[in-house]
């Protein structure tokens, strides 16, 4: 008897057990209580997988596409460009992208401690806006180059094609002079060009266009790209672009023949790449 009542002991409380690991209706429903939300889902990582299972693809931005590497698209409406004023520029519409601003914010503070004034004249520029430019060095060259090839060179030794300038990125900016003179012995920037020389790196910034590269733009001391930006972009346009997408501006038609995406998107400083 006393063997009996133990063995129904145990079964009610094996029972008990059981229903206790039962869900819950919540109160006032015959439905059960939602279970407790997966903290690591709150926070954006996902669950680890079980043993012998592939990772998940962790979200990504979307990748770049050629409208924004050939600059078909409008900064102020780009959710990642910000405006660049006073006392950065002394002009008016400068753009860049946010990453590429606050570390030129910092370099500028650390010019300004050692007496250098670093001053943006140049910045983001889509694909409009450069055409402009190229279609009036067009017309201004058409008389000593009447060859469209040969106008095209002479155009690309210091403007880019509309679709393969660097500024279309928002990672880019031209500083202080557009004049490699002025920033050479004797002029008046040299002692910018000196810091930027050796301390441009600092905050991520290089000279893409500097002088004994065996094609490409000639030499521009005053431009500098951002590379933490920059480098992933020149690597996605080669990726993407070819000769032949350059369209829609005088003369697109010699790109193919130039090359334009090796001898100048790519033909960049190595230490920029």
């Amino acid at each position: 008897m006393l063997k009996t009542s133990k063995i129904s002991l145990i079964l009610s409380s094996l029972i008990f057990l059981y229903s206790c690991s039962e869900e819950k209706p919540a109160p006032g429903t015959g439905t059960p209580r939602a279970k407790k939300q997966d903290t690591r889902e709150i926070s954006g990582k996902a669950p680890e997988p079980a043993a012998g299972r592939e990772k998940p693809v962790s979200p990504v931005k979307p990748a770049l596409d050629r409208d924004y590497l050939m600059g078909k698209f409008e900064p102020s409406k780009h959710p990642d460009f910000v405006s660049v004023k006073a006392p950065y520029t002394d002009r008016q519409g400068m753009m860049l992208r946010r990453e590429t601003f606050e570390a030129f914010r910092e370099m500028w503070k650390a010019a300004k401690k050692e007496g250098v004034e670093l001053n943006i004249k140049s910045s983001t520029r889509n694909f409009q806006q450069q055409k402009a430019i190229w279609d009036s060095k067009w017309k201004k060259y058409a008389k000593e180059k009447p060859g469209a090839r040969e106008r095209a060179l002479k155009i690309l030794e210091y403007s880019a094609m509309p679709g393969a300038s660097r500024h279309h990125w928002g990672t880019d900016v031209d500083l202080n002079d557009l004049n490699n003179t002025s920033m050479e012995s004797g002029g008046k920037y040299r002692k910018v060009y000196d810091w930027l020389a050796a301390h441009a790196h600092e905050y991520g910034f290089c000279q893409p266009y500097t002088a004994g590269r065996t094609a490409g733009y000639k030499e521009e001391k005053w431009h500098w790209s951002y590379t933490p930006l920059s480098q992933g972009y020149t690597d996605r346009f080669r990726e993407l672009i070819t000769d032949e997408d350059f369209s829609g501006f005088s003369g697109s038609s010699s790109a193919t023949e130039i090359k334009v995406v090796k001898n100048y998107v790519l033909g960049i400083n190595e230490k920029c790449r």
